[in-house]
């Protein structure tokens, strides 16, 4: 059965979605339509700067006491940047819904962006990068991000050393100031309120101003490397390929063919990779399916010495679904992903960020007709996906140094 739900664009432009439910938990999103995807190769990092200075205060609550509001009401309280999204979010008892959307409402309209914050804010980003770096499985999907797409969306989310000195306060008011304005806005509630109650908060809390957000064109590439590093003992390696965007109804080929490849301890490549010639622990795949750009990727941890033969049993693997899947596989990789979606739904939280995911997308509701979308896909389609994949890949792996 279908949920309630609801969905506006107001006079000023901004969305506003509410899936309803009875438990008396609400999850709060004001999230703009913003992320690496936007940037530019030199203010690469600035939407993530951005998020971070969000928290640190308003002419009317400090860092304090925009947690303590959330916090002491039963609340949970964070944000992401993504690459084509930047939200700001909060988990509460529903009878706090007030709450909610007055402290988040005010944090994105009235950041101070205190220079003596933001200066320290940038150290907390170094250390932030400084971690990607060293930690081998996040490192290696940062690669891979980078063989896949030219610059500037080949460049890290959270950005460079470089941009990250580059962007001062100025710039960050700049940036501000241009996109976060109601047209660029969406706010999801996942929970138990009032649609219309959400509206007139808006309708009253909210300007008629309009920003603008940039537009970058995205180049695909691809490319292969094994880098050695000190200190490391185990090989980590991603396999990757681009695949069709979120508004190609042929992007539910490629999440199904993420199933059949390595989508969990049933998948074909964790019984081949794993259970039949134990060279991996860690066999794991997913789809990171956007508007603006698509791709699948297969991480693998093993031995240093299994690298090449863990990249041909990949390729392998592709071209025995070229030759052999067929309908009996086919429609147990879709159950399980429609289960799997199903499950996913039970975390408001969770479900708000699906909303806000499918809204980036074109249309929230869409969300709702993934069950029909993937009963759809045709073993050709699925085909076809595994062989332009085995035609063209992007390959990293770092494994350790003698």
């Amino acid at each position: 059965m279908k949920p309630q739900f609801f969905r506006k664009i107001l006079n000023n432009g901004m969305t506003i979605i509410l899936e309803k439910r009875d438990l008396p938990i609400v999850s709060v999103a004001f999230a703009v339509r913003q992320g690496g995807v936007n940037e530019s190769a030199a203010e690469k990092g600035i939407s993530h700067f951005v998020e971070h200075m969000l928290y640190k205060g308003t002419p009317t609550r400090n860092s304090k006491k925009i947690a303590t509001e959330i916090e002491k009401n039963g609340g949970e309280l964070n944000g992401f940047t993504d690459e084509e999204i930047t939200a700001y979010w909060c988990r509460m008892p529903s009878k706090h819904l007030d709450v909610a959307l007055n402290v988040l409402s005010d944090m994105i309209k009235n950041p101070l962006f205190d220079e003596k914050e933001l200066k320290k804010e940038r150290q907390v980003i170094f250390e932030e990068i400084k971690m990607y770096k060293d930690n081998p499985r996040l490192h290696v999907f940062d690669k891979i991000h980078g063989f896949l797409y030219e610059k500037p969306l080949g460049i890290p989310l959270i950005g460079t050393h470089e941009t990250m000195n580059s962007i001062d306060r100025k710039k960050m008011l700049e940036k501000f100031n241009e996109v976060y304005k109601p047209n660029n806005m969406i706010l999801c509630v996942v929970g138990d309120a009032d649609f219309n109650y959400i509206v007139n908060f808006v309708e009253k809390n909210f300007s008629n101003e309009k920003g603008k957000i940039q537009k970058l064109t995205i180049q695909e590439r691809n490319e292969q490397q094994i880098e050695k590093r000190k200190g490391i003992d185990q090989a980590n390696l991603v396999f990757a390929y681009h695949v069709p965007k979120s508004n190609d109804k042929e992007s539910y080929a490629a999440e199904v063919l993420t199933a059949i490849t390595a989508g969990g301890m049933s998948s074909r490549l964790f019984s081949e990779i794993r259970e039949k010639r134990n060279l991996a622990y860690a066999v794991k795949g997913g789809s990171n399916i956007n508007k603006e750009f698509a791709y699948n990727f297969i991480y693998i941890g093993t031995m240093k010495d299994h690298v090449e033969n863990v990249k041909n049993l990949i390729l392998e693997e592709f071209k025995k679904i070229i030759k052999e899947l067929d309908e009996k596989e086919l429609n147990e990789a879709k159950e399980q992903l429609i289960g799997n979606h199903q499950i996913s739904m039970e975390d408001s939280q969770s479900q708000m960020a699906h909303l806000l995911s499918d809204e980036i997308s074109g249309n929230a509701e869409e969300f709702y007709e993934f069950e029909k979308n993937i009963k759809k896909v045709t073993i050709e389609q699925v085909k076809a996906i595994a062989k332009k994949a085995i035609e063209k890949y992007s390959f990293y792996a770092l494994v350790p140094e003698d």
